[in-house]
């Protein structure tokens, strides 16, 4: 798994410009069926928001959050709809089971030199992005689970995973990427839960 070339810390004035993390949850239920879940979304945004904020302020790192509502209709808008896009790809190709014989051994991503119109715009030096997905089993899928266990039978419960990247404005490049998967002890969904994810994701960072 290749990764990022490692990059010396910003310095201390650098800005960050922390995207509001994009995060979405469901139920999945005793059928295996993924239900959305809207109210646990917007929790675990909230609470894993909160956790990469008091991340940054015990570095001491001047930030500020985007809230992507606000500003899906413009250059910011589209840089975010195009991480997103970069970031499953790296998921895919540097994390996953994708062979790209391109990206083989390498770490090499780019949103693009765009990224200046959001650095003058914001007069942030980086971007960091956050994205959650993941699903909680329903009481009935884990009754089933241990009736199919004693069976000989396994069925799967669900799982989270975070991923965060962080851009360098200026040029477009990833220069960090990191990802996150939950443990029992990580619900995102519970304030401490996402520090416990947070500090999980956000180890190595050059902040």
């Amino acid at each position: 798994m290749a990764a990022p070339t490692a990059i010396s810390a910003p310095a201390p004035n650098s800005k960050v410009l922390l995207m509001q993390p994009d995060v979405q949850l469901s139920l999945l239920t005793a059928a295996g069926l993924q239900e959305a879940r809207a109210d646990w979304s917007q929790q675990a945004r909230t609470n894993i928001t909160q956790a990469i904020e008091s991340e940054l302020r015990a570095k001491s790192r001047p930030s500020e959050l985007l809230d992507p509502t606000q500003a899906m209709a413009g250059r910011e808008g589209q840089l975010i709809r195009l991480h997103e896009a970069v970031g499953q790809s790296i998921m895919a190709f540097n994390y996953g089971v994708i062979n790209l014989p391109t990206k083989k051994g390498t770490f090499d991503w780019t949103l693009g030199e765009g990224t200046n119109v959001v650095r003058e715009a914001r007069g942030a030096d980086y971007a960091l992005f956050v994205n959650g997905r993941g699903s909680y089993s329903s009481g009935g899928r884990k009754a089933m689970f241990i009736g199919m266990a004693a069976l000989g039978v396994g069925i799967p419960l669900g799982g989270q995973t975070v991923f965060a990247s962080l851009v360098d404005l200026r040029s477009g490049r990833v220069v960090w990427f990191n990802m996150a998967t939950a443990g029992a002890s990580d619900d995102m969904r519970t304030p401490e839960g996402a520090r416990a994810l947070v500090g999980k994701l956000m180890t190595g960072a050059p902040l």
